[in-house]
């Protein structure tokens, strides 16, 4: 049993990674083999300590921290919203057997303070979104933030694609809603291309159907600063940015390092999704728990950490880290760096960045259009 807050595996692919196939178990596809992939120039163990220094500094001053009936709440980047510290994964509420089990944990979520709920289109044919509408009725969409994401590449897609969302959610407008799947060099420009993407969004928001736009990935950070160079080349400024924060990030093409400093200087709300790595951490040997996961993606400039909570058990464990949480000191967070340092080197615990097994789109390209 794995006593996490994000079991291993997300999506379709849910079983427990194996190194001597390239078949994945839980669907018999061909996800390809782990393999270490080159990681860029070699970063000194006094350059790692000074930039999480550095991003705990930020972590501190960025998005001023409150607490409200036990809850820790940030603000999401410039937008002045005020969201939990810690958000309830969409993913992992269309995996759960029971319908009315997902109900409960996203209430008793909202009751108890966490109001970032997070989605996407494509989660289990939308089953995801369309549980949340149900969790939602009966006046709880007023306690909510609500985020889903979309995959279209086109504005005609991108826009079929927030109508439906809207539906399944049953609601009438999405506060956040994000270009999901940022994985490919060519993705930024896709986004903002004649008839793409961005002109969809720009007449939602017009129709009062989005608030915010952000973007997501969890391949590469090469690929969010290029998206970040383009939005900056089109003059367009995102209000979030998703990505992969966790132990072992730090220390392979590493998001915390390359991409976080970039947005909190933009005033880019920082959100951290697969804090546990979708429970690799737990399998990797490094003798990490998943509360000190939690609370090392926290203490980075995070506005959100997002955690899928399957149970009512990984639901409290989340609130309580969030409800008890004090950023952890440089030395803490170096203690942690180097327990998962070797098990992190080549990228094996974090499959999301060295195959495609998580990567939706590419598995199924008619979701861009």
């Amino acid at each position: 049993m794995h006593r996490t807050a994000e079991p291993p595996g997300s999506k379709e692919h849910r079983g427990v990674f194996r190194r001597d196939s390239r078949m994945c178990h839980c669907c018999d596809r061909d996800c390809g083999a782990m393999r270490p992939i080159y990681n860029g120039p070699r970063v000194s163990p006094m350059d790692r300590r000074e930039a999480i220094g550095a991003l705990i500094g930020m972590g501190l001053g960025a998005g001023a921290q409150t607490k409200s009936n036990g809850m820790t709440y940030r603000t999401l980047g410039t937008t002045g919203e005020k969201v939990s510290a810690i958000g309830l994964g969409g993913y992992h509420i269309g995996s759960i057997d029971d319908p009315n089990l997902a109900t409960r944990i996203i209430r008793t979520a909202l009751d108890r303070g966490i109001n970032f709920l997070d989605n996407c289109w494509d989660y289990h044919d939308g089953e995801s979104e369309r549980r949340m509408g149900q969790a939602l009725r009966d006046g709880y969409r007023q306690k909510a933030f609500l985020m889903t994401k979309f995959d279209g590449r086109t504005k005609k897609a991108t826009a079929q694609q927030i109508d439906e969302s809207l539906e399944r959610l049953q609601t009438g407008h999405i506060d956040l809603i994000q270009y999901h799947e940022n994985i490919r060099m060519e993705d930024p420009d896709r986004f903002f291309a004649p008839d793409g993407p961005l002109e969809a969004l720009m007449e939602a928001k017009q129709a009062g159907k989005i608030r915010h736009i952000g973007f997501t990935g969890h391949k590469d950070p090469v690929v969010h600063l290029r998206m970040l160079e383009v939005a900056s080349a089109h003059k367009f400024h995102f209000d979030s940015c998703q990505m992969p924060l966790n132990v072992l990030d730090g220390h392979f093409r590493s998001f915390t390092h390359q991409v976080v400093p970039k947005l909190v200087e933009q005033g880019i709300a920082v959100l951290g999704m697969k804090p546990l790595a979708n429970g690799f951490v737990l399998q990797s040997g490094a003798n990490v728990t998943a509360v000190e996961c939690l609370q090392y993606a926290l203490s980075l400039a995070t506005s959100v950490v997002i955690t899928g909570c399957e149970s009512m058990e990984r639901l409290e464990q989340a609130i309580h880290v969030a409800e008890t949480f004090t950023p952890l000191g440089r030395e803490q967070m170096d203690a942690l760096l180097a327990k998962t340092r070797t098990a992190a080197l080549t990228g094996k615990f974090e499959p999301f960045k060295t195959t495609n097994m998580f990567d939706g789109t590419a598995q199924n390209p008619k979701w861009m259009g």
